[in-house]
């Protein structure tokens, strides 16, 4: 048996930190006295196995790693040279991409240039967007859980919508179109400050599972972004979801079969309005989209794939010029 990975990361995603965490190796998060934004260690939010670890920064260079993944931009072009020795800096290098690019869609490069590095991309859209520049860049789609004892009821006539500062991100996220469709059918909306626009407010995720499987559908108002964890957690539950086909939400949704997309928010509003009123159809489309999901976002090909590239990283020598580009999952 192999030994287990020393990975070194930082807090930044939480609930997608606690999907790579079911993976067959250790995770040290930095802290530091303040707590500071990703710096923040295991938290409160999140059930962490003892497998995910705390490190101070102070220790972290006079710790032995294997790997370093970077999640943030500051993190790699500033915080790894305070906090990481020299040597440290030598150690494979991975950068974990969660978003599609903001400045440009199409012509925006990625800050990280480095052949020797690996560049992880968490959906095919988001690897086609980017300029990746020299880095060899690879995909590594989601990978969810849910309990198994809940299961999608859909006895709620409303429809849910799980965005966090859906105010604060504002078009991008679809605040105007939530906004609209709120006016035509009932729609609860949850996360972070979900009270600003009349929202229930943050449900905590042991609790949205359980508490998302009995509306009636989810509704995804998101014009642009990387394709949500609540998606995932939608579909893997059963529920049906509406959304709009851009991004990678086009590749995962076949309309009418698994789920309802649109580029046109009015025709959303209609296929929610038919799945309130037909619950039958409501639970058969759902059905679909678990099946999908179920395939496509199964935690086990996750972690597999994740320790893969980790392996592949520690074992290819930083100085070749090759580094990385047999890495493929």
């Amino acid at each position: 048996m192999q030994p287990r990975l020393k990975i070194l990361t930082w807090h930044v995603h939480g609930s997608y930190l606690y999907y790579l965490s079911q993976g067959n190796y250790d995770i040290y998060l930095p802290t530091d006295e303040a707590r500071t934004e990703g710096y923040i260690g295991r938290g409160a939010t999140f059930p962490f196995g003892d497998h995910v670890r705390e490190i101070p920064v102070r220790d972290i260079p006079h710790t032995q790693f294997d790997c370093i993944l970077f999640q943030h931009a500051r993190h790699y072009q500033t915080d790894q040279y305070e906090i990481l020795s020299p040597a440290q800096r030598q150690l494979p290098r991975i950068y974990l991409e969660h978003d599609p690019p903001r400045q440009h869609p199409t012509d925006t490069r990625h800050i990280v240039d480095d052949p020797d590095m690996l560049l992880v991309h968490v959906t095919h859209f988001n690897k086609l967007m980017w300029d990746n520049n020299r880095t060899p860049a690879v995909v590594i789609e989601h990978g969810v859980m849910v309990p198994e004892q809940v299961r999608y009821t859909g006895q709620l006539e409303r429809g849910i919508v799980v965005v966090n500062n859906l105010a604060k991100r504002g078009r991008r996220l679809g605040c105007d179109i939530f906004q609209e469709a709120a006016t035509r059918v009932p729609l609860d909306l949850v996360g972070m400050n979900a009270d600003e626009l009349g929202g229930l407010g943050e449900i905590a995720p042991t609790e949205l599972p359980e508490f998302s499987s009995q509306y009636r559908f989810f509704f995804h108002p998101i014009r642009y972004t990387s394709l949500g964890l609540a998606v995932c957690e939608a579909m893997m539950l059963g529920i049906p979801v509406v959304g709009l086909a851009t991004t990678e939400l086009a590749t995962i949704i076949r309309n009418g079969h698994s789920g309802f997309i649109d580029t046109d928010p009015d025709a959303l509003v209609a296929k929610m309005q038919l799945l309130l009123e037909n619950p039958v159809l409501a639970a058969r489309i759902g059905a679909e989209g678990r099946r999908i999901a179920q395939r496509r976002f199964n935690i086990a090909r996750f972690t597999r794939e994740w320790e893969q590239v980790f392996r592949t990283a520690v074992s290819t020598p930083s100085s070749s010029s090759k580094k990385h580009t047999n890495a493929t999952v």
